[in-house]
């Protein structure tokens, strides 16, 4: 009896471990979204359903000791085979959208080792029955201790072994276990002709672990770590010096592109952009108070510090491995004037006291894969509205595709909630000729009217070969947002994976 819970508990252990390292490993690949998990959640309950079956008429048919261990070493061989087919099957295009992706690159991976797993339970049901009149007290102690397994194995991967050995080692680990158990409870060593077969796999193990456990890294990556909240790469050449930029992926996307011997280089025109409208504030003001939500590669933030010695910078950065990157490679200083809040922005602003702090607020987590939903709602704009000066400027990147992206839209109308209709701006970094497709905006906020046609002036100033900065006029603006019948996002109601869905179509 006891060798039968320890069966069940492993399993469930080793199953939950899997469905939990799911999202991590797709996320170089797939992004984590609403439709990532839905998919990880619906194929894991698929695979034990249907293994839960097939393990009863297997059990029936063959009630031996030898079926568990074939069980458990399939499972283990199928768990070991997550890594290294990742990256081939992930990183394959399908001719599909991407909810329609993700759910195929999902099932391929993990169904299998799922319904393998599915099976242990009835298995081990059927081996440990020796009699009908205690059927309810050993299937429910079977079930608590495989419960019991899910939760340990859930809480423990999430909190602490991912973050300790990494995705890829851990699913090493999980089916070096489930091979291992396969001779130990499934009888073989009782039988020495069939201990074979399971020990040369066992002996195969060290030689592959290079290969199942590393991941495939482009030419020119230099640093590659999962960390609990991103798959965070690095790539350049940090040994080139001078006028070289480093670039930096967290999960799928390409986040920052630094130079860290000089904070003055701006890669990207929506750093750009920000860097127009920071001038043009600058006419007023000599220094600034600022509040960066989402550090990445801290290259705005840097910016600030060179070219606004005396501002104060506050970067709230929810990854404190990032930033600890950021340190080493890219550029920010041990007697940087940056000050890091490690911890959820939602959580940070609630929690900042005082009003009217900031003079500038740069929001820059959002992209086209994932969203951090929180941080789009009119519950939140109602605390940075708090936060800012009465003639403070909230400035956010939001990137959706003009012509058709829902998402861009409901953004504005909700901001336009808290802050006032003509308080809110959009500004396209390119000619209108040009903002069409999947690209950056920067969307510019007041709490008071601004000085529109002062702003209009500042941008007109400037050289156009090297003009950024693109203010939409806000009649034009309003007639954009009643194309697309835009919703107010609150926390009760906050699609924001639906409304950015129609850009993979």
């Amino acid at each position: 009896m006891v060798k039968a819970y320890i069966v069940v508990f492993l399993a469930s252990f080793c199953m939950l471990v899997i469905e939990v390292v799911a999202g991590r490993i797709l996320a170089p690949y797939v992004g984590v979204s609403l439709y990532t998990w839905t998919s990880i959640i619906g194929v894991v309950l698929a695979g034990i359903s249907i293994g839960a079956y097939l393990g009863g008429v297997i059990a029936d048919r063959y009630p031996r000791l030898s079926t568990l261990g074939w069980i458990l070493f399939l499972s283990g061989l199928t768990a070991l085979s997550i890594p290294p087919l990742t990256h081939w099957i992930a990183g394959t295009f399908f001719h599909a959208s991407l909810m329609v992706r993700i759910l195929l690159v999902t099932a391929i991976l993990f169904f299998i080792p799922s319904c393998f797993l599915g099976m242990v339970s009835p298995v081990v049901v059927k081996l440990t029955l020796a009699s009908l009149a205690k059927t309810g007290n050993v299937v429910g102690k079977i079930y608590a201790f495989s419960t019991l397994g899910s939760i340990l194995g859930t809480f423990t991967s999430g909190f602490f072994l991912i973050s300790w050995m990494g995705t890829r080692n851990l699913l090493f680990t999980t089916g070096t276990l489930l091979l291992l158990a396969a001779p130990l409870f499934g009888g073989f060593f009782l039988q020495k002709k069939r201990v074979a077969p399971f020990l040369l796999p066992l002996l195969c193990l060290w030689p592959l672990h290079h290969y199942a456990s590393s991941p495939v890294l482009d030419q020119g990556t230099f640093f590659f770590k999962e960390s609990n909240y991103f798959t965070i790469k690095l790539k350049g050449d940090p040994e080139k010096g001078k006028e070289q930029f480093i670039t930096l992926y967290l999960d799928q996307l390409t986040h920052s592109c630094s130079d860290p011997d000089n904070p003055l280089r701006l890669q990207y025109r929506y750093i750009r952009s920000y860097k127009e409208i920071v001038q043009w504030q600058a006419g007023k003001k000599k220094f600034f108070n600022t509040l960066f939500i989402g550090g990445g590669g801290y290259t705005f933030p840097r910016f600030i510090e060179a070219s606004y010695p005396h501002s104060e910078i506050d970067v709230v950065e929810i990854d404190p491995v990032v930033t600890q990157v950021s340190q080493k490679y890219l550029g920010v200083s041990e007697s940087s004037k940056i000050q890091t809040f490690n911890e959820d922005a939602r959580w940070f602003v609630m929690n900042r006291k005082g009003e009217g702090k900031y003079d500038l607020i740069f929001e820059d987590v959002f992209n086209d894969l994932s969203i951090p939903y929180h941080l789009t709602t009119k519950e939140f704009a109602i605390e940075l509205k708090r936060l800012l000066k009465r003639d403070g400027l909230l400035l956010t990147n939001v990137i959706d595709r003009f012509e058709k992206g829902s998402f861009l839209p409901s953004y504005i109308r909700t901001l336009e909630e808290v802050f006032g209709r003509g308080n809110v701006h959009l500004i396209t970094l390119g000619s209108f000729q040009d903002y069409m497709g999947v690209t950056n905006r920067v969307v510019v906020t007041s709490p008071q009217k601004l000085d529109i046609e002062d702003l209009s002036r500042s941008l007109n100033s400037l050289e156009e070969s090297g003009r950024i900065s693109y203010l939409i006029p806000q009649r034009q603006l309003q007639d954009f947002l009643h194309q697309f019948d835009p919703v107010v996002l609150t926390d009760d109601y906050v699609p924001v994976d639906n409304l950015t869905a129609p850009n993979f179509k």
